[in-house]
């Protein structure tokens, strides 16, 4: 057993302190789908920190409250007992301003040519896009005590809060913290 220990004992207490970093600090996780476009986009791989407090405006992994199974990323906007509003492209949290330009570019393409050459690969998108005036829909809500709301940056096709409703607390996986493929977009994420 001695022996055992001394030659395998490294890899084994290794293997522990990998399997403990993954279950409790940090996940890879795997883009699925274009909600989150053109801030990450379909089949990027990622890594989310477990450990972390949110902040508005943080890009997390949420587990979808109409799909429990179903894990997706989405932009934090609303914290709790905040009142989010869409008037005119234009977010307001808690009756403040907001700039996304994260937003920027699909607002102009959308502008400019209904973001036909983005949404080549859908025919439903394509129509959305035609008919849309305004890249987010107006709306008002205030976010419940102890809920969060997300919205994907491709607000044309997203499914969040919109959709599926407030998100609790423990719904929350975690903060997307690095895009570690495709290689030449490695990084942090913001």
């Amino acid at each position: 057993m001695k022996n055992f220990l001394r030659e395998w004992g490294i890899v084994i207490v290794a293997l522990l302190l990998i399997g403990a970093i993954r279950l409790f600090v940090f996940e890879p996780v795997i883009v699925n789908g274009h909600s989150m476009d053109p801030t990450l986009a379909d089949g990027q791989r990622l890594v989310i920190s477990k450990v972390f407090n949110p902040e508005r405006f943080d890009i997390i992994t949420v587990k979808e409250p109409d799909d429990p199974k179903t894990t997706a990323v989405k932009r934090l906007i609303g914290l709790p007992g905040d009142t989010i509003k869409y008037q005119d492209d234009q977010l307001y949290i808690n009756g403040k301003k907001y700039s996304e330009e994260y937003l920027a570019d699909f607002k102009q393409k959308l502008s400019d040519d209904h973001l036909a050459k983005e949404y080549a690969y859908d025919k439903y998108f394509q129509q959305r896009a035609e008919t849309s005036s305004t890249f987010t829909n107006n709306f008002e809500t205030v976010v419940p005590k102890g809920k969060y709301f997300v919205l994907g940056d491709n607000r044309l096709v997203s499914k969040d809060s919109r959709i599926f409703g407030f998100v609790a607390a423990d719904q929350i996986k975690g903060e997307v913290v690095l895009r570690y493929f495709p290689f030449d977009k490695m990084g942090s994420v913001k």
